[in-house]
């Protein structure tokens, strides 16, 4: 039986589709089901040759400018991250399962990004959200199924910084505790 990790990814971007817009930042952070932090990954991006950023979106980062500042430390072009990404989630110790919060915005990217760079992507064409996932296990509807209406517990007070890295992580927890609890009903 393959094991299946758990990959909590976040990325930032500067519009909302990858091509025209560039992904900035990725980072995951690979958990067991018992929620046993397995490895992280991060990088920041050259932005794509031609894309620019979206005015709405660069308006929402001129109001965020210490993530801004970390999604611009040290960008690397997207080819060699990708490639590196791509090897990274093949050495996990099991089946990577894509973990996202919102999963349909950071697969979009991810999956781009794969593709376009490595030609593959080890998560096929799959993604798990999150706040679908707790709407099922906590019979709401989808708007009452947002980090404002879950258990504080289960987000272990953990602020979302917009830094890749630190909201991957935090989303990975939250995952895990709503694993653990569907998992032990």
């Amino acid at each position: 039986m393959t094991i299946e990790i758990y990959v909590s990814t976040d990325i930032e971007s500067d519009g909302p589709i990858p091509g025209p817009h560039s992904m900035l930042s990725i980072a995951s952070a690979a958990y067991s089901a018992d929620k046993q932090l397995i490895a992280t990954f991060t990088a920041n991006l050259e932005t794509l040759p031609g894309a620019k950023g979206h005015p709405k979106t660069m308006k929402w980062w001129s109001q965020q400018p210490t993530a801004w500042e970390a999604s611009r430390v040290n960008p690397q072009p997207p080819e060699q991250v990708m490639q590196n990404y791509h090897a990274w989630l093949e050495a996990l110790p099991g089946e990577p399962i894509f973990v996202g919060y919102p999963a349909g915005f950071d697969f979009m990217f991810v999956y781009w990004y794969l593709i376009k760079f490595v030609g593959d992507s080890p998560f096929n064409h799959s993604a798990l959200d999150i706040r679908s996932y707790a709407m099922a296990f906590l019979k709401q509807d989808y708007r009452e199924s947002g980090k404002k209406n879950l258990p504080p517990e289960w987000l272990e007070e953990m602020p979302l910084t917009h830094v890749a890295l630190d909201d991957a992580i935090q989303q990975g927890k939250l995952f895990c505790n709503l694993l653990q609890n569907n998992l032990q009903r």
